[in-house]
């Protein structure tokens, strides 16, 4: 899972859980994809996706070591290849992964719309528990907490103006008539 872990960490980065942490580069402060549950996420069963991440992971530190031997990178033995690239090389690493002649693109783009499922909207937590735990996705993005009914409701449009009228028949639950 360090790999999985290296890899959110390099798509949202936060800072080092603990002294040694290898997987996260603390290359910015607050809180990363890491610390906002992306392997909870990735792992839910609500996914069929748990038992492809060993693959998924080893084609990551494939790719990782083709990278450092074509930059002349010396890997360490100690970690797993992509663990052992610096932030900037992931970055250039994952870069790549998206590109449209990269065959196997559309795992990356996967893996990188749940990455940002687990930060921006705690994927794997009902929203209400979340916020009430401090998840550090909804946290650091300032999401408000429900009305007192426990419904989000948000008076004020987005664009500081009615994109649209309600049709005539709307009923007052919002619900076409």
């Amino acid at each position: 899972m360090q790999t999985l872990e290296a890899l959110a960490d390099t798509l949202i980065p936060g800072e080092r859980r603990f002294d040694g942490d290898l997987a996260v580069a603390d290359a910015v402060k607050g809180p990363g994809a890491v610390q906002a549950g992306v392997i909870t996420t990735l792992t839910s069963a609500q996914l069929p996706l748990a038992p492809l991440l060993p693959e998924i992971a080893a084609l990551l530190n494939t790719r990782a070591v083709v990278y450092a031997a074509g930059h002349f990178i010396l890997l360490p033995i100690t970690a797993p290849a992509f663990v052992g690239l610096s932030f900037n090389h992931r970055t250039a690493l994952v870069q790549g992964l998206f590109g449209p002649d990269n065959p196997d693109h559309a795992i990356w783009q996967m893996l990188s719309l749940l990455t940002g499922l687990a930060f921006d909207t705690a994927a794997h937590l009902d929203t209400r528990e979340a916020l009430t735990a401090g998840h550090p996705g909804l946290a650091w993005l300032d999401f408000p907490p429900a009305d007192f009914d426990g419904y989000w409701r948000f008076p004020d449009y987005s664009y500081g103006r009615a994109l649209a009228t309600l049709h005539p028949a709307t009923t007052a639950s919002g619900s076409p008539a």
